[in-house]
């Protein structure tokens, strides 16, 4: 009998390889060492922690002492999504390739464009600043993403821990304009990532199969230290054809459940630019 356990592990392992290559929003990923799993299937305990700040340091008394607060907060997993896959019976051997670049496929072509507009949408949509114009050319795109960096810096956000997230032709006006403004505007950032404008909109609605989007983008602006983003890619069930009831077959059921959210005291971290309302 086929180790399924051994199987899960590595789709698991190689899935979110892809997964990391693949998206453009994965360099988001905070360091999710210190999360755990929650109590209920569907929550992730997040950590948190809060600390004094400075005080007066006396000569005679020394050091005020201060505390530390480590906790951690329960947060529940919005993003839930998955599908069940059938393959015809092979052999172990033969079933591990065929599924591999099947799962692959899948990442690469499905999960990974839903969920990168899942996640951009999610942090437009609580930006602390927001503006809606028509950029028709590299001059106005100029100005615009130069007022983005500016406040930015001026809520005291990282510029060098802060993503612009910038559609295709927008960037190419930028580029095309070559002058030292423009070149200024595209420099600073912790890096300029191109999205394609079918999954760079602020509103998304999951549907069966696929997502829809509305109002486009023309650049998104994210301090990554304003996030909480974990995302978690599980071949969580594997059927043999022996144990398949319903057909010789393999049966891979795929899921990825993850979070998306922007801290409550970091909204001036992010900068959403929306193309004009008709």
């Amino acid at each position: 009998m086929p180790n399924t356990i051994a199987l899960r592990k590595f789709y698991s392992e190689a899935l979110d390889e892809v997964y990391k290559l693949a998206s453009l929003t994965s360099v988001l990923d905070g360091d999710n060492s210190l999360v755990r799993e929650g109590a209920n299937a569907n929550e992730l305990l997040i950590p948190k922690m809060d600390m004094d700040g400075l005080d007066d340091y006396s000569r005679q008394t020394g050091f005020v002492d201060g505390s530390v607060t480590f906790a951690y907060e329960s947060k529940k997993i919005a993003y839930d999504r998955g599908r069940m896959f059938t393959v015809d019976a092979l052999d172990e051997k033969e079933a591990t390739p065929v599924f591999s670049a099947l799962s692959a496929q899948f990442v690469r072509t499905k999960v990974v464009p839903e969920l990168d507009a899942y996640r951009l949408g999610a942090y437009a949509t609580k930006a602390g600043n927001s503006e809606a114009a028509a950029l028709t050319d590299g001059k106005a795109s100029t100005k615009a993403i130069s007022l983005a960096k500016s406040t930015i810096k001026d809520a005291e956000a990282n510029i060098s821990t802060t993503y612009l997230f910038i559609n295709p032709t927008i960037k190419a006006m930028i580029d095309d304009l070559d002058t030292t403004a423009s070149r200024a505007a595209l420099e600073g950032w912790a890096g300029v990532i191109e999205v394609p404008s079918s999954r760079f909109f602020k509103t998304i609605t999951l549907q069966h199969g696929s997502f829809k989007g509305t109002t486009a983008m023309n650049f998104l602006a994210v301090d990554k230290t304003a996030l909480l983003q974990f995302q978690k890619h599980i071949v969580n069930k594997i059927i043999t054809p022996d144990q398949n009831q319903d057909a010789d077959a393999w049966k891979f059921g795929y899921r990825t459940a993850g979070i998306a959210e922007v801290l409550d005291n970091r909204v001036e971290g992010i900068y959403a630019h929306t193309a004009a309302s008709a």
